[in-house]
């Protein structure tokens, strides 16, 4: 399941995207469009500069804006960004030990092509796509 967090990047991300990219967009006026908390967008804008997905810039006339162009981003990139994770079942994420059944695991042919189909699914739509009228 995508978490809060995962769900309010997105639309920071799309928020961002809808802006004139050339310029920065302060972080209480995507807070008043997207009724979130500065604080709490804070957390997750934290996440997106370290991954290098936006760009921000302190002091007047400063905030924050997309590095790349729309269509650029996948949803995918940004939901890892700011920690979540993809894979329905732990024995597929990457920092987990390999299982010792999983030569003997009926389930597993099936858990790697649900992980295939989510990751190409937010793999393959861009901020472009919902941004799109």
């Amino acid at each position: 399941m995508i978490s809060t967090k995962g769900r309010y990047a997105l639309r920071m991300m799309i928020d961002l995207a809808m802006q004139d990219t050339d310029k920065y967009t302060p972080l209480k006026d995507i807070s008043e469009r997207q009724g979130i908390s500065e604080k709490y967008m804070e957390i997750i804008i934290k996440h997106l500069v370290k991954h290098k997905l936006i760009h921000g810039l302190r002091g007047k006339g400063g905030g924050y804006r997309l590095i790349r162009s729309a269509a650029d981003y996948s949803v995918g990139e940004i939901l890892e960004a700011v920690g979540e994770q993809l894979a329905p079942v732990s024995c597929l994420l990457p920092e987990t030990e390999p299982c010792d059944r999983e030569s003997a695991c009926p389930t597993i042919a099936m858990w790697k092509k649900f992980n295939q189909l989510s990751h190409d699914f937010f793999y393959g739509i861009t901020l472009a796509d919902l941004t799109a009228p």
